[in-house]
């Protein structure tokens, strides 16, 4: 009986794991400032099940980790849960990706590749350059179900000069989304959409660009009904993220971006369907935040080597510390973080290479202990002579990192 009971627990255990399913959602180049002062019904009431915050993009501004507020630099953002300085994305032209910080799709593949992928996309190189599917690189990952490249079918699509070809596209791409994820449920889905960006870059700050965001909140509303669909009739759990992936530039009256302005900084995020935490909201969440709490969602644990790359903080479920700084001076580090689990304890390690980045591995060395609380630290380096470190605060819910260069 003891044994029965045994299974019964990894069984219900097993099930709940396998119904907790994520989509990542970017609507292109929608600032902050416009997306909220147009009426998006369908996303106020995603957000109502979990909740919205205004959100940053562009890394450290002035920093080692500051990454242009351009496209495909924003997209690998959200889906390495890294800045530029680590996933090597700095252009649309996406040269030479480090596909040594896993994409989402790849953390899936090596530690649940029992669940199951999906793109939906109206720009191919989502799929074949950032995620690098089947690239030896990237780790050979292959996504289980694709819709994309329709920009390249002119026949079906053919281009026109106020580019509403690209809203029909995003139109099909997200009758697709909407359809496979209410019949076949991916455990993990992305679904990217253009046709606003279109719009700002043409039109800027005006009703074009008022009229694509509106556009857009409808679509939403098809997916976000697919997944209602599969909550009631399957039984499964879903969080549902929805972004964008740079502001716009005052200057241009909204038409460009690229910057490192407040404006082309600022972006949001709906969170659907999950439960916020206490570092939800208490500052401004970064777009890198939101691959590590889809993979908590999900049961994923990476490695603590890889937990220690990622750049975001879980948004749902509990957390340690957040905001980490460093400071170099007469050869020591004086590390500052903010502590949510106050009363605990933080380990403080220090490598002294990167090899990680490369493909290698990194060696770290417990320097100490403190109290969460206590929101700061100082290592002397006499001990640990080089020219660049990598600091870890590592708590007992998450950890967070920085770099320090002489």
């Amino acid at each position: 009986m003891k044994n029965l009971l045994v299974c019964l627990v990894f069984i219900v255990a097993s099930a709940d794991a396998f119904s907790q399913k994520v989509v990542f959602v970017i609507i292109d180049g929608v600032e902050a400032e416009v997306f909220e002062r147009v009426a998006t019904p369908n996303m106020d009431a995603i957000a109502k099940t979990g909740g919205y915050t205004r959100a940053y993009v562009g890394g450290e501004r002035g920093g080692y980790s500051e990454t242009p507020t351009i496209s495909a630099p924003g997209y690998n953002n959200l889906i390495t849960g890294t800045w530029g300085n680590k996933h090597n994305v700095w252009g649309n032209s996406i040269k030479k990706p480090n596909y040594n910080y896993w994409s989402v799709y790849r953390f899936i593949e090596e530690l649940a590749p029992e669940k199951e992928t999906a793109i939906f996309s109206t720009w191919l190189d989502n799929r074949t350059k950032l995620v690098g599917e089947g690239l030896e690189a990237a780790g050979k990952v292959m996504i289980d179900y694709h819709f994309d490249g329709f920009e390249l079918d002119e026949k079906a699509f053919p281009h026109d000069k106020e580019r509403l070809f690209m809203h029909s596209i995003d139109e099909h791409v997200v009758n697709e989304a909407s359809r496979y994820i209410k019949e076949k449920g991916p455990d993990f889905s992305w679904v990217y959409l253009e046709y606003t960006d279109d719009m700002g870059h043409a039109h800027g700050n005006t009703e074009k660009t008022d009229e694509a965001i509106r556009m857009a909140d409808d679509q939403m509303g098809r997916i976000w009904e697919a997944i209602q669909y599969r909550q009631k009739e399957k039984g499964e759990q879903w969080m549902m993220f929805i972004t964008t992936d740079h502001g716009r530039s005052a200057e241009s009256g909204g038409k460009d971006h690229g910057g490192q302005s407040d404006r082309e900084r600022t972006t949001w995020m709906v969170m659907g369907g999950g439960q916020p935490n206490a570092y939800f909201t208490k500052e401004q969440n970064a777009i890198v935040d939101i691959l590590p709490t889809a993979l908590r969602f999900m049961g994923i644990e990476p490695t603590k080597e890889r937990m220690y790359e990622l750049d975001g903080v879980p948004l749902s479920g509990s957390v340690s510390v957040y905001n980490p700084g460093a400071t170099l001076a007469d050869n020591k580090i004086k590390l500052t973080w903010k502590a949510i689990d106050k009363a605990g304890e933080v380990k403080i390690l220090l490598a002294t290479t990167n090899n990680f980045e490369t493909g290698g591995t990194d060696t770290y060395t417990e320097i100490g202990s403190v109290k969460a609380g206590k929101e700061g630290f100082e290592i002397d380096l006499k001990k640990y002579p080089s020219n660049f470190y990598k600091v870890v605060i590592e708590g007992k819910y998450n950890s967070v990192g920085r770099w320090v260069k002489r």
